[in-house]
């Protein structure tokens, strides 16, 4: 059996208005048709009501039926009736005696029978059911107009009897079609114009796509949006998040509630993060640590007919871009200090290669105790100081790096640094490095000094490296730690893209541990310095 798959069409927005205008027309006309029937009633009951009460009154003062009842002859009494109903349109027509005995009644069967009187002298008008059928009837009294034997002038003699069938429930209907179908043509003709005006104006607004179109489209940008491997959040003016992906709550830890409408202030991140989705700071290639990862954050303004609406936001996670740039940045500085050494060692084999020439074999022994007792007394200092084996290995390295920029590198008399975990010491060898390394690239055109200083308290370990060089604007204070930022003109071994990561690798490890690092200026013994102070927190107690 061969299947065919039909595609069933949607109706378009003016077509879904159109049938829902005709629901609502339907529903009118079936709230209307009561209140018309009623309405139609209650009219009805006050006309006849007044036109049947009048026409008995009338017929009653007629001296024909007065006679014929006063004299019991009954003389003229059907024709007088029977003129009456028919001018006046009545469904039945009957007169009584003044004992409601019936003489007279448009259908025959009722002669002679007897009726309720509705009261002595008194008029009468209502509604009567009788052998299922409704009808507005009027009561009259015949009032004798002069006198007679056994007959005073006043005496009732008689009563007339007018009513008037009730209309049934079509008929009732039939009346009312005319107004409903009025109703229901002005309704049909408004709705009818207000629908095409309204899905005209909403498909200008929708760039004419129809609601599943627009249903679709919405599914398909929300499915590509949290398909990224990026993070992304939107912030309107207010500072209030309009949108998040998964991978950004996934990367700024914002699991455990719904960012979307909560303001970036009421958020669990780091200032440095709030700061930038708030639109306060353009962030570009902005390097942050949050929940343990370095984040890159970049940041665009969001325009919509050339008024701004807010700020969208990326997030990429580079914690192990930042893993790698701290290795390669231990293993350039590793080689820098070998190609130091080495350029150092090759000198003064040629300085005792030259002595041994010269045959000053004395000259050649103090130089070599000279060298060796140096390099031994700048490694004693550091290691007396320093326990743990990483910092320590790095600061004797560096001392050659100084030695050959002609560089002035010292520790601080008090400073003290045990041997710590492996993980914050390869964070300490990054911050420690990147800082010596900028001290004494700055103050190597003036053969300067640096100095280093260690110090543990509690849960954290200090890092002090001052100099004496040229120090940093303070315009510039915030930007230095920037990444891609750098003072400095690229070197011959490198292009512009490798500078600038040294101070921004420092602030990210020492954020993503919870420290900080900053710059400033200090004054000693008359000397004014340049300080660069790291706080690295440390997972346990640690004591100098």
């Amino acid at each position: 059996m061969r299947l065919l798959a039909v595609r069933r069409r949607r109706l378009s927005l003016a077509g879904q208005l159109l049938a829902l205008q005709a629901v609502v027309v339907l529903l009118v006309v079936l709230g209307l048709t009561p209140v018309l029937l009623v309405q139609n009633d209650v009219a009805f009951r006050r006309t006849e009501s007044r036109r049947v009460l009048a026409t008995a009154e009338n017929v009653a003062d007629t001296r024909v039926l007065e006679a014929g009842l006063a004299t019991g002859t009954n003389e003229g009494v059907p024709g007088e009736a029977e003129r009456a109903r028919a001018t006046s349109g009545s469904s039945y027509v009957l007169v009584t005696d003044e004992n409601g005995e019936v003489v007279h009644s448009s259908n025959p069967r009722d002669v002679g029978t007897t009726v309720t009187r509705p009261g002595p002298g008194r008029s009468w008008v209502g509604v009567v059911d009788e052998d299922g059928r409704s009808a507005i009837e009027a009561r009259a009294p015949v009032q004798a107009i002069r006198a007679r034997q056994d007959v005073l002038i006043g005496d009732v003699v008689g009563y007339v009897i007018i009513g008037r069938d009730y209309p049934t429930l079509w008929q009732r209907l039939g009346t009312t079609a005319p107004t409903l179908l009025i109703y229901v043509l002005v309704g049909s003709l408004v709705g009818l114009g207000g629908s095409l005006l309204l899905s005209r104006r909403i498909k200008r607004q929708t760039h004419g796509l129809e609601p599943n179109e627009i249903a679709g489209l919405v599914e398909h940008r929300e499915a590509m949006l949290h398909g990224l491997r990026e993070g992304v959040v939107g912030v309107d003016t207010s500072g209030r998040v309009t949108l998040v992906n998964d991978e950004a709550v996934r990367l700024l830890a914002l699991d455990g509630s719904d960012p979307v409408g909560r303001p970036v202030a009421e958020l669990p991140l780091p200032p440095s993060v709030t700061s930038v989705l708030a639109g306060e700071t353009g962030a570009s290639d902005l390097a942050v640590a949050s929940a343990g990862r370095v984040l890159v954050l970049n940041q665009m303004p969001v325009v919509n007919q050339g008024l701004r609406i807010g700020w969208v936001t990326t997030v990429r996670d580079r914690t192990e871009l930042v893993d790698l740039n701290r290795q390669l940045d231990v293993w350039r500085s590793t080689t820098d200090t070998l190609r130091s050494q080495a350029h150092e060692f090759s000198n003064r084999m040629h300085t005792i290669a030259g002595l041994i020439e010269l045959e000053e074999y004395d000259e050649v022994a103090a130089f070599v105790a000279t060298q060796a007792q140096a390099r031994a007394g700048w490694a004693d200092r550091v290691v007396a100081r320093v326990e743990d084996a990483a910092v320590a290995a790095l600061l004797v390295a560096k001392g050659s790096r100084a030695t050959e920029l002609g560089v002035r590198l010292d520790v601080e008399d008090d400073a003290r640094l045990p041997a710590l975990a492996d993980d914050v010491s390869a964070d300490l060898v990054t911050v420690i490095g990147n800082l010596v390394d900028n001290a004494m690239e700055a103050v190597a055109p003036t053969q300067g000094s640096v100095v280093v200083g260690l110090s543990c308290a509690g849960h954290a370990v200090e890092v002090r490296v001052s100099d004496d060089g040229p120090g940093v604007p303070d315009e510039l204070v915030e930007r230095v730690f920037a990444q891609g930022f750098s003072t400095k003109a690229p070197g011959a071994q490198g292009d512009p893209g490798e500078r600038g990561w040294g101070l921004a690798l420092c602030r990210v490890v020492c954020e993503r541990r919870g420290g900080s690092v900053d710059v400033g200026r200090v004054t000693r013994a008359g000397d004014r310095r340049t300080v660069f102070t790291a706080v690295v927190p440390t997972d346990r107690e640690v004591s100098s």
